[in-house]
């Protein structure tokens, strides 16, 4: 899997048109939210340049380092090896103080992924403890010191081995428990479609 390239050379040297640099806002917002471009710029050029890390990022638009596309290759001797799954990171303007949200567009059939494409895993939480989660340690969810690629390194971790213990699609975390077999059979089928 090649590395996603950006669509110009302007977004990859910081070339970016002085009127879409600003996202508004009061000063420290906008302060912010210049640090968190950077910190994702550094971020972005870094991971393009690791060619055998199981994923390819790339930038939704060039102006906008707040929105990627990840390309997921499906983790070998897993239900996924060979396929080929899609998703968007959105990064909020005080990133790293918060983490992006995560959305697959493949369909997926998996007990921590929402029906609806949303990741549900800790290193996506905000920082801090869960009064209603007492499972998930503050350590476990997300900290500013964290960086992209082990957000990534983690879904490919959830993708191999799915957390029954809180999830995100019922659903799926029932059949993987209760019918295995037809679980198997499904995440097969997503699999070879995801290539189609």
């Amino acid at each position: 899997l090649k590395p996603l390239r950006l669509n110009s050379t302007r977004a990859s040297v910081g070339l970016v048109p002085r009127a879409r640099r600003g996202h508004g806002g009061p000063p420290a917002h906008r302060d912010m939210a210049n640090v968190a471009r950077e910190l994702l710029k550094r971020e972005l050029v870094q991971i393009m340049k690791d060619e055998n890390s199981g994923f390819s990022v790339g930038l939704e638009d060039d102006s906008d380092f707040f929105k990627w596309r990840v390309i997921f290759e499906g983790p070998q001797d897993s239900l996924y090896e060979g396929g080929l799954f899609s998703a968007i990171l959105a990064f909020p303007m005080d990133f790293p103080n918060n983490p992006p949200e995560m959305k697959f567009e493949t369909e997926m059939w998996h007990p921590n992924i929402y029906p609806d494409g949303r990741v549900c895993i800790s290193i996506l939480h905000p920082p801090g403890t869960d009064r209603f989660n007492e499972q998930e340690t503050a350590d476990e969810r997300w900290r500013p010191i964290l960086g992209v690629h082990s957000i990534l390194i983690s879904v490919i971790s959830m993708l191999v081995d799915p957390n029954l213990n809180s999830p995100a699609n019922i659903d799926a975390a029932v059949q993987m428990k209760n019918a295995p077999e037809e679980w198997k059979k499904r995440v097969r089928q997503l699999t070879r479609k995801s290539v189609d």
